[in-house]
Order: structure tokens, then C-alpha cells, then sequence
């Protein structure tokens, strides 16, 4: 059997996967094209959709001829269709997919998953066992807090999904204007997820999703930080439940905030220049959304 595993740089249990895969002994395929190509592949297919969306489309339609692809959740944002049921929805809109298995990318049902998966793609019971056991390991990824200042710089928080923020081909516009603007980002992907998640149980909203939770957690945890001089809260260009969700959060903060949207190849990035100024400055508070 030809297994496909969606790589992507958002997913925090890559490794994991690919192990596990690998000790399976199943005949592991993964993407050829550049993400340049499987963007626009994937743009060209889904012209209405968010960069994020369509980076996974190009990337599933890269792998070529296989009979499954595990395809690492995201953390749903309430009113996200695509967040909720990806693999559910692809095949709706694109014919001729292969079979599409989500796959955890945490705690806490990843080993009773990836059992369920084993044996679905291998029928071995006890080669499933011995793939467990030596990619257990890996299942728990070391994560430490990255740097919140560097000299001569204002820190700023920058908060959004990991399937846009840790994505280098969808973020590096983001990143290489924050750079030459003179600001130090600390970009929410980085954050340990342990932490994280400990700072999610302040919230009051009655039960957040997933994504809600990494958003607000990342955001409690960066903005309690005096060294914090603002908050960018990030979404994709057409994901309008994550605008909501951090607009949400946006107006909780007391430091400068700005919401941006960003799209594949952006170049205009005026807004944040203000931002800059007001983080510098000291001036204002919540920002206006862009």
C-alpha cells in the first residue's frame, strides 16, 4: 500500500508520523512539488479559499498516485468548516482524491489513534505494537520559550493558526517585513504548547474549540510579558471565522494591537508600519483591524 503523509512545518508531530509510518513498513510517499507549486496548484484549484487551504490541496495533489494520505489535524476555530472536517470537505470540492485519514497532532488520543491507523494500513497486529513502542519517543517533541527580546528592538507578540504562522512559504513575507521594520517578533507557533494550554484554563468562554484555546493561550501568555510591547493578531485572507475569533481577542488586550490579514505573495504591509510607530511610541491602545 502507498501511504502519503501531508507534510507540513505547522505540524507539530511530523516526526512522529513518519516513524511510525516508516516502522509500519508501508510504502511511504511525500510531496515532490516546492510549496511555491503546490500553492498555486492549489490556488488554481481553489480560487475563493485561504492560502493555508490551498498549500494542503497542493501539496495532497503532489503526492501522485497513492491509496491514503494521513493528513495532521488543525486546531478547529469555531465556524471554520475547513479547520473542522478538511478531509471531509476536500474531497467534496475535488473529485478523484485518495482517501483522506486525519491524524492527531497532540495528546491526548494520539496512541490509540495511530493503533487504529496501524492496523487499518498494515492488518499486523503485532508490527503495530513494535511501531508504537519505538515511536513513542517522539510523541512528545521538546519545546522551550524562544527568546522575547533581542537588543535594540521593541518585542512585539504575533498570534495567529499554526497552519498559517508556521508555514516558512505563507509567513516569510510576514517575517521579513516585521524584521525590516526594527521589530523582534515572537510568533505564537514557537510558544510550548504545555504553556499554552495552562494559560487556556483562564478562559470564560463556554467550550472553545481547540483553536480558540491556542489562540487566547498564546495571547494570555505573550501580553503578560513586560518586555511585550503589542500584539499582531494574524489570519489568513478569506478566513473569516479566525478574523472573528481574533478580533475577539484583540479587544481584550491593553497594549497596541493590530488584526492583518495575509495572503500569498503580500507586498503591501502599510498597516504595519503604524503599528510599529505605536509600539514604539507608546501610543494608543486596541488597534483598528486591516
Amino acid at each position: 500500500m502507498k501511504v502519503g503523509l501531508l507534510h507540513s512545518d505547522a505540524a507539530r508531530l511530523g516526526a512522529y508520523w513518519k516513524a511510525y509510518l516508516k516502522e509500519l513498513g508501508v510504502d511511504l510517499v511525500t510531496p515532490t512539488l516546492p510549496d511555491a507549486e503546490a500553492l498555486q496548484v492549489g490556488r488554481d484549484s481553489l480560487p475563493g479559499e485561504s492560502v493555508n487551504v490551498q498549500l494542503a490541496l497542493g501539496r495532497i495533489l503532489g503526492l501522485g498516485r497513492v491509496d491514503a494520505v494521513l493528513v495532521p489535524r488543525w486546531s478547529a476555530v469555531n465556524g471554520d468548516a475547513w479547520s473542522e472536517a478538511l478531509t471531509e470537505l476536500l474531497p467534496r470540492r475535488i473529485s478523484g482524491l485518495p482517501l483522506l485519514i486525519p491524524v492527531p497532532d497532540g495528546p491526548p488520543d494520539l496512541e490509540n489513534a495511530a493503533a487504529e491507523v496501524g492496523l487499518r494500513l498494515s492488518q499486523n497486529g503485532g508490527r503495530v505494537r513494535l511501531a508504537l513502542e519505538r515511536a513513542r519517543l517522539l510523541a512528545s517533541p521538546r519545546e522551550e520559550m524562544p527568546m522575547l527580546s533581542r537588543a535594540g528592538r521593541a518585542t512585539v507578540a504575533v498570534i495567529g493558526p499554526r497552519a498559517l504562522l508556521a508555514e516558512p512559504h505563507l509567513s516569510a513575507p510576514l517575517r521579513a517585513e516585521l524584521d525590516r521594520l526594527g521589530l523582534h517578533a515572537v510568533y505564537s507557533p514557537d510558544l510550548p504548547h504545555g504553556d499554552v494550554m495552562k494559560r487556556a484554563e483562564r478562559m470564560e468562554q463556554p467550550a472553545p474549540t481547540a483553536g480558540e484555546r491556542e489562540l487566547f493561550g498564546a495571547a494570555s501568555l505573550l501580553s503578560g510579558k513586560g518586555g511585550v510591547r503589542g500584539l499582531l493578531f494574524v489570519t489568513s485572507a478569506r478566513d473569516g471565522a479566525t478574523h472573528a475569533a481574533l478580533d475577539r481577542l484583540a479587544a481584550r488586550q491593553h497594549k497596541p494591537t493590530l488584526v492583518l490579514e495575509l495572503d500569498a505573495d503580500q507586498t503591501d504591509f502599510t498597516a504595519l508600519e503604524a503599528f510599529r510607530d505605536r509600539v514604539t511610541l507608546g501610543e494608543g491602545g486596541a488597534g483598528e483591524g486591516a
